[in-house]
């Protein structure tokens, strides 16, 4: 697969599942997910709601796309080199695509991960 690092870093929100969600904001990448217990906000660090838990320095990776919904294992193919490197992840898609994002400090670890397993990445 090829993928390509996102400028900027991102934070995700924890807000309470009730909460009211916050416009989008500009950016490569956000997203809102409410889920039965929490609303999870991910978009652009600097503009994270400034409530809420919040874990930042995160970079993303986009899967160069669009990509065909009847794929299989693209994403398993992504995490389980991640996942022997040790590299923590944090996983949005979107219709065509997928962003797999992971911390900061872990950003070199997980481009060779990567880059070992076959994908190709640019920075």
């Amino acid at each position: 697969m090829d993928l390509a690092l996102l400028e900027g870093t991102f934070a995700l929100t924890r807000l309470d599942r009730d909460a009211e969600p916050p416009p989008l904001p500009p950016g490569p990448l956000a997203a809102l997910v409410r889920d039965p217990d929490a609303l999870t906000v991910i978009g652009p660090e600097e503009t994270a709601p400034p409530d809420g838990d919040r874990s930042g320095g995160w970079r993303a990776l986009a899967v160069a796309g669009p990509l065909d919904l009847a794929l299989t294992g693209v994403l398993a193919s992504l995490a389980a080199p991640l996942r022997d490197a040790g590299v923590p992840i944090f996983v949005v898609s979107s219709h065509d695509t997928d962003f797999v994002l992971v911390p900061g400090d872990k950003l070199t670890d997980a481009t060779a991960a990567l880059e070992a397993a076959g994908h190709s990445v640019a920075h």
